[in-house]
């Protein structure tokens, strides 16, 4: 039997202006791209899983993330096939994958062909898409991140 899916998350502008910070909405509502090296999470080391700040939805596990020395939060691969959904983007005369959240489509960033093993995909995401959860003993200890 197939799972049943879960339908998407929807909201209008008032209601997502009113739950998220200017800058998560910028990036997650209208496709925006936060500065490099000025988002957060870039420093982040604790474990723990990625979410995404509209939904909650899991997204990426701490573990594959990695410096990709490009400004933003990399990874490696999503926390499964569900987590994200992909979206051909053509804006500023380039040709790239966008990653939307797959429960309730927030901008996330882009998917680029020159990560690290094992995949060698690199989730290149806006800080401002994610939140982050830590797990058990991580969660009180902050001292994984640094800025």
């Amino acid at each position: 039997m197939d799972p049943v899916k879960k339908p998407k998350i929807v909201k209008d502008d008032r209601e997502w202006r009113a739950q998220l910070t200017p800058e998560q909405y910028q990036v997650t509502r209208k496709h925006g791209t936060e500065r490099a090296f000025t988002g957060p999470h870039q420093h982040e080391k604790r474990p723990g899983v990625f979410t995404c700040v509209c939904c909650g939805k899991p997204l990426f596990a701490a573990d594959a993330k990695f410096d990709s020395g490009t400004g933003w939060p990399s990874f490696y691969e999503p926390v499964d096939g569900e987590a994200v959904s992909e979206h051909s983007d053509r804006s500023f005369f380039m040709k790239r994958t966008e990653i939307r959240c797959a429960d309730c489509d927030a901008h996330l960033g882009h998917v680029f062909p020159d990560g690290p093993h094992p995949t060698g995909l690199r989730y290149c995401m806006n800080g401002n898409a994610l939140g982050f959860e830590p797990d058990g003993d991580a969660a009180a200890d902050k001292s994984g991140e640094s800025d």
